[in-house]
């Protein structure tokens, strides 16, 4: 059967080994390119020219196939990949099985091909996490042209380093939220670790100066509510005890109390609260129990001992005033910072959100687009390379009832 005369030019004979070929030069117009395909149709010598009527494949016998050559222009391979990949009805022989897949000729396309895909990938899991739904692709979604990649890279670029910067914000003003927030746990708890020391410490001295005779004595002493306000404060100045304060998981608190313990020998006083609501983590977002400890202990050596430990066990230390009054007013000054950095993380979580619902309309169908333009030249990189005529050379499978539909 003689091909479509509007498609063909030219049609002669190539002699080849034991075989004379039918060869045929197309010429296409896709788009605003001009297409030169040469088909080279290769027969066994009981085949005859004309194409069989379409009979149906069965179980026990396979479609009726026949192998083409196709003799690309470099400029228009591209276009021409891009119609055959969209007809669907060939399956192309590599032809550098014997060179490695970082030696072909479009392995820096395929690279950035990769570096998209990781693009959207990111694009996708931040949706996930958000909980934004991702939009439908169209319908048809055609393979786009070469130079399109320039423009998706710098897009997909500029939202990858916009969301890494909120995110980055993000978890900035999270961690500081966090701080403010243990901080004025370890203001309300302090107070009442202060008042009960303070009692102690006044128990202690009463009993120690009842010992000595100076309470209760015949002569008549002090009161006792004379010596807890006087006496106690400067018995506490002699003893010049120092303590520590801050926040820790309550899962590491047991051990934590019992490291501590053999560490110090027994010359630590302990003291701990968990905190009510749980505290969410900045890094992972999940809810995590902490309690407050405050430790009351003598010397320069087990201070050193103790922040080294309390790093261990992923303990943060706080700066705590001694006086009512002083952590008083840095409560009050907290709460208002907390106030501020909440604002703040509300609207940066907007601005994130409102970049995402845009990326969320289109990464469906820029998935497909580049999965496309990696398929082509993944196609691409089986073809041999003609350095005379700077053409590609590329053989492929075709079933023979679809010969016309690849002329």
């Amino acid at each position: 059967s003689s091909p479509c005369s509007a498609c063909v030019t030219s049609m002669y004979f190539r002699i080849a080994r034991y075989k004379y070929y039918p060869y045929q030069r197309n010429t296409y117009v896709i788009g605003r390119q001009s297409i030169i395909i040469d088909f080279i149709t290769r027969y066994t010598p009981n085949t005859r020219f004309t194409v069989p009527a379409r009979e149906m494949g069965s179980i026990l016998r396979s479609e009726e196939m026949m192998l083409l050559q196709l003799l690309l222009q470099s400029d228009s391979a591209y276009a021409c990949v891009r119609e055959l990949g969209e007809l669907g009805k060939v399956e192309f022989k590599d032809l550098n099985a014997d060179v490695s897949a970082f030696q072909r000729k479009f392995v820096n396309e395929l690279r950035r091909c990769d570096e998209m895909e990781r693009m959207l990938r990111f694009f996708v899991s931040e949706l996930e996490k958000t909980g934004i739904p991702i939009a439908p692709p169209p319908l048809m979604c055609p393979a786009p042209d070469p130079h399109i990649m320039i423009d998706f890279e710098t897009q997909f670029e500029n939202n990858e380093s916009s969301i890494k910067q909120l995110n980055a914000n993000q978890e900035s003003l999270k961690k500081n939220l966090l701080d403010l927030k243990e901080l004025k746990h370890i203001l309300d708890k302090a107070q009442t670790f202060f008042q009960e020391g303070e009692e102690v410490l006044a128990e202690a001295f009463v009993q120690q100066q009842t010992t000595a005779g100076v309470v209760g004595g015949a002569g008549g002493g002090a009161p006792a509510m004379e010596l807890r306000s006087t006496d106690v404060e400067a018995a506490a100045a002699e003893t010049k005890f120092t303590f520590l304060i801050g926040v820790v998981p309550t899962e590491n608190l047991l051990v934590f109390t019992r490291v501590l313990w053999r560490v110090c020998r027994g010359n630590v006083f302990v003291k701990h609260a968990q905190i009510e609501e749980p505290l969410e983590d900045p890094i992972t977002g999940n809810p995590v129990v902490k309690s407050v400890f405050i430790l009351f202990f003598q010397g320069e050596q087990l201070n050193a001992r103790i922040k080294k430990l309390c790093d261990g066990f992923r303990a943060t230390l706080y700066v705590c005033p001694e006086s009512g009054p002083e952590r008083r007013q840095v409560r009050d000054q907290v709460g208002v910072r907390i106030g501020e950095v909440e604002s703040v993380l509300r609207n940066t979580t907007n601005v994130k959100d409102v970049a995402l619902g845009k990326i969320a309309q289109s990464v469906e169908e820029w998935q497909q687009k580049v999965k496309k333009i990696k398929a082509i030249y993944h196609a691409m990189n089986m073809f041999n390379l003609d350095m005379g005529h700077q053409s590609l050379v590329a053989e492929c499978w075709c079933p023979v009832r679809d010969f016309q539909a690849v002329q």
